[in-house]
């Protein structure tokens, strides 16, 4: 049984990836320059870090088989945004805060067996919920 689990975690974990790599190779072709990718923090983790222009894009890749009764893009609920954006903090604190723009932006990547049946960006996909951190960290400009 544990084996099983284990097979499935590794099948999920190698779709990901390639998702990852298939948003990277799109965000390049459309000019962006990646920074990183799977930058992870104990607040949590971004998939990829771009630029484009004077903007910062922390990138959100959502990657599925096949395209069920909703977008992957749904996945990314409020949880998920909340530490995407936690993430996205702790990485401009080690940046030293830059003078420049940024935004969350999300791939969605949908194969069907080996082949690509869509993959679509959404620039500024979701806004920075802020509660306590609002006056600090404000979503336009740092």
């Amino acid at each position: 049984m544990e084996l099983g689990f284990g097979k499935r975690r590794a099948a999920h974990l190698r779709l990901g990836e390639r998702g990852e790599r298939l948003a990277v190779g799109l965000l390049r072709e459309l000019g962006l320059d990646v920074l990183t990718c799977n930058y992870r923090t104990d607040r949590g983790e971004i998939d990829i870090v771009a630029r484009e222009g004077t903007t910062l894009c922390f990138v959100e890749v959502k990657t599925r088989h096949h395209r069920v009764n909703s977008r992957p893009a749904d996945a990314v609920g409020t949880s998920k945004r909340q530490r995407i954006a936690r993430a996205a903090r702790q990485y401009l604190r080690e940046i030293g805060f830059p003078p420049l723009l940024y935004r969350y932006d999300i791939v969605e990547v949908i194969l069907v067996g080996a082949r690509v049946t869509d993959i679509r960006y959404w620039r500024n996909a979701f806004q920075e919920e802020r509660r306590d951190a609002a006056s600090r960290f404000p979503s336009a400009v740092i």
